[in-house]
């Protein structure tokens, strides 16, 4: 059975989420598994509607998120990740699939945020992992 998965990126800091979901796509395909969908979102903070989305079709196993959240001068990137990531996971355990965690930040500086870009592909093994042992 091939796994099935879904991507959620954000386009927020496009440069390097672009970077997350092409070695996250060679990282499926490395694992055998198929990315199906790839939805686009503004920001981290806009992921979780697209995310319910993609967990609500039966063609999907698992929804791997990428984003990437620069530290700015207010603390808006600590509520943007800590918002994101708690809907994150109620949506994991509202649709029983896995839902994972490809977001750098927060607290990070561009030339940070740059040395995680392989969160992608950590979040898309992750989701292959979890679909094989759940």
């Amino acid at each position: 059975m091939t796994i099935k998965l879904g991507f959620v990126i954000a386009e927020f800091n496009r440069d390097l989420t672009f970077q997350m979901e092409m070695l996250g796509e060679e990282h499926a395909k490395f694992l055998g598994a198929e990315v199906v969908e790839k939805i686009l979102v503004p920001g981290v903070y806009d992921m979780p509607l697209a995310i319910k989305k993609l967990c609500e079709r039966d063609d999907i196993d698992a929804v791997a998120t990428m984003g990437i959240v620069i530290e700015g001068a207010t603390q808006h990137d600590e509520i943007v990740v800590q918002h994101a990531a708690r809907k994150i996971t109620d949506l994991s355990l509202e649709y029983n699939k896995p839902v994972t965690l490809g977001i750098a930040g927060p607290g990070m500086t561009r030339m940070e945020a740059h040395e995680r870009v392989d969160y992608g592909k950590r979040a898309v093994e992750a989701a292959v992992k979890l679909v094989q042992r759940l």
